[in-house]
């Protein structure tokens, strides 16, 4: 429970330039993205798959801009949210459409893309992937040092943070092996000393910070752009909102998150999210809302089915695989539907009779173990089936695990003597296996 306080909205740094202007910033670093998204939602197929050879020429010609200036372009595009990838086919992103109208989403889109530096300009390809990953982990602390620095700062000064804190990095991981250890079969070739790669590597990571117009690069010096300054402010505080998460449950596992977010409403529920998220890594907050949603739970399901509508498009690839699972299918449909712009009250409509039918006893089972008795007898009034009869009918055909249970405490709670009565009757065939 929380004290109905809340903190107040946070001021960015004095000399920040208004929304507006960061959206004009913003819009300016992804212009070619932009025409080429156009482009392509405009005069390919629609379905079409990502950019091929042929296709980046005609662009080409028709945009007036190099086949590597388009392909870069691309990349910006899919990164920024302009374009989507779903499976083979390419559709344009809710971005592209309020591209001009909405500079939230100009703004947000130009976040994904920063986020992404990374992705923008590849790493060298003699650096081992682990250098390279401390090196990426190591680069918040580079850009606040640039964003508390309020101007240039001396790559020297920059070099010297870098390096104490891929140290601190290698001293938390830190892992003593016990027991006799196999030695290898072929010893691994030497990586040069991390003295010789992190200067290189701090080059490239500021030319890839550059490249997506968060910083400008001089002789020796590197200096944040307004966009740049106010990205990290932004970063910055959402680490201070998950500091305060108001329900206390920032360092909490994500099943422990999700059990104290189910007493909060949906505002407080989404900002406890979004606190939890700004403390973890994208990829492994993912991992683990889904691993809580396979459990047995079901009230855990929805609720990291709504977390994960938080995240948004970083969990796309495995929201999709996640569809395959019986037990998560619809959750995911109902995930991908809303991602891909459907209205949440119509997103329904693209579960078959057979997944409503297991949402609906999924999420009985949630009401049933968590909710008020007459809750669940309301919850009957949400099912496909519109009768009872047929809606048993089915529900038994469907094989939930939980059926027998659900359909037990219906039976105990609803008021209708003869309901209850054929109810008790279905949860008995389903107990005994009979039809």
């Amino acid at each position: 429970m929380t004290d109905g306080r809340s903190r107040p909205a946070p001021r960015p740094p004095e000399g920040t330039p208004p929304p507006a202007e960061l959206a004009r910033q913003a819009r300016a670093v992804l212009a070619d993205a932009v025409r080429i998204a156009r482009w392509a939602a405009g005069d390919r197929d629609p379905g079409v798959g990502p950019l091929d050879a042929a296709t980046a020429e005609r662009a080409a010609t028709a945009l007036e801009l190099t086949p590597d200036q388009v392909r870069a372009g691309w990349d910006r595009a899919r990164l920024a949210g302009l374009v989507e990838l779903h499976g083979t086919a390419v559709r344009p992103g809710w971005r592209l459409q309020a591209w001009d109208r909405d500079d939230s989403a100009v703004q947000r889109g130009w976040v994904a893309l920063f986020d992404a530096w990374s992705l923008v300009h590849p790493a060298p390809d003699d650096v081992a992937a682990s250098t390279v990953a401390e090196v990426v982990e190591a680069v918040p602390q580079v850009l606040s040092l640039l964003q508390l620095s309020a101007g240039p700062v001396l790559v020297p000064a920059l070099l010297d943070l870098l390096q104490q804190r891929v140290a601190e990095l290698h001293e938390e991981r830190c892992e003593v092996p016990y027991g006799p250890q196999p030695a290898p079969v072929e010893p691994p070739e030497p990586e040069p000393p991390a003295g010789e790669l992190l200067p290189p590597l701090l080059d490239w990571a500021l030319e890839g910070l550059a490249a997506v117009g968060a910083l400008t690069l001089g002789k020796g010096q590197a200096t944040l752009t307004p966009l740049g300054n106010w990205a990290v402010w932004v970063k910055l505080e959402q680490i201070c909102v998950a500091a305060q998460s108001p329900a206390g449950n920032i360092e909490q596992s994500a099943q422990h998150m999700l059990r104290g977010c189910a007493r909060l409403t949906p505002g407080p529920a989404r900002a406890e999210y979004r606190a939890w998220l700004a403390a973890r890594t994208i990829g492994s907050a993912v991992t683990e809302l889904l691993a809580v949603a396979r459990g047995e739970d079901a009230l855990l399901r929805g609720l990291a089915f709504e977390a994960l509508r938080v995240v948004g498009a970083p969990a796309e690839g495995e929201v999709r695989a996640a569809a395959t699972d019986s037990s998560l299918r619809p959750y995911a449909l109902l995930w991908l539907a809303e991602y891909e712009g459907a209205d949440p009250e119509d997103a329904a409509d693209v579960l078959t009779r057979e997944e409503s039918t297991w949402l609906w006893v999924d999420t009985a089972a949630a009401v049933a173990d968590h909710g008020e008795s007459d809750l669940l007898v309301r919850h009957l009034d949400s099912a496909v089936q519109g009768n009872v009869p047929a809606l048993l009918d089915e529900v038994r055909a469907v094989g939930h695990p939980r059926t027998v249970q659900v359909l037990v405490a219906l039976a105990a709670a609803h008021p209708d003597p003869a309901l209850a009565k054929a109810v008790r009757r279905a949860a008995f065939q389903v107990h005994t296996g009979g039809a």
